[in-house]
């Protein structure tokens, strides 16, 4: 590690300490040459894949700043939204990989964003699935009453034949 006063290319470690709930490694370093002591924050790379295939840095921020327009004009605080990004975070972390689509963050901002606001989670849900008529908004919010119920794919399945959704199987 470079010293960041006079770029020395050495530093010693002073003290090392867990960081942000454990995801990160705070070091206190002092370097060797000039003496003056500086701090480093490491953490382990998480990278989104995007559909287009274009990869970035996971973000916190950016799930805050996507559920937060789900959430407009509903009564979920900033605090509520930061505990649902890190929740995401953690869940993303747990699969282990280094990697992760983009459609797999989305996946995991469901789970959550129910349990936080039904309402805002349709909204989200309706986007991020690309619903397409009123037949998808009833099915979603079949699902949300049944509570994920063992009679959810019967009452699913007649919900869309009355909707004119088609098929009478759950899709």
């Amino acid at each position: 590690m470079h010293c960041p006063f006079c770029r020395h290319v050495d530093s010693r470690v002073v003290d090392s300490r867990t960081a942000e709930d454990g995801a990160a490694i705070r070091r206190r370093r002092s370097c060797p040459r000039c003496g003056r002591r500086f701090t480093t924050v490491e953490t382990a790379s998480l990278t989104v894949i995007k559909r287009s295939g274009v990869t970035e840095p996971f973000s916190r921020g950016k799930i805050v700043v996507g559920v937060r327009k789900a959430c407009q004009g509903r009564p979920v605080s900033e605090d509520e939204l930061a505990m649902l990004a890190q929740r995401v975070e953690e869940s993303v972390r747990a699969s282990g990989c280094a990697e992760i689509d983009a459609h797999d963050v989305g996946l995991a901002i469901l789970g959550p964003l129910r349990e936080l606001d039904e309402v805002a989670y349709l909204r989200f849900a309706s986007v991020y699935r690309s619903f397409e008529s009123l037949a998808d908004f009833e099915a979603e919010i079949i699902l949300l009453r049944a509570g994920d119920g063992p009679a959810v794919a019967e009452e699913l399945s007649a919900a869309r034949v009355r909707a004119g959704g088609g098929s009478a199987r759950p899709g």
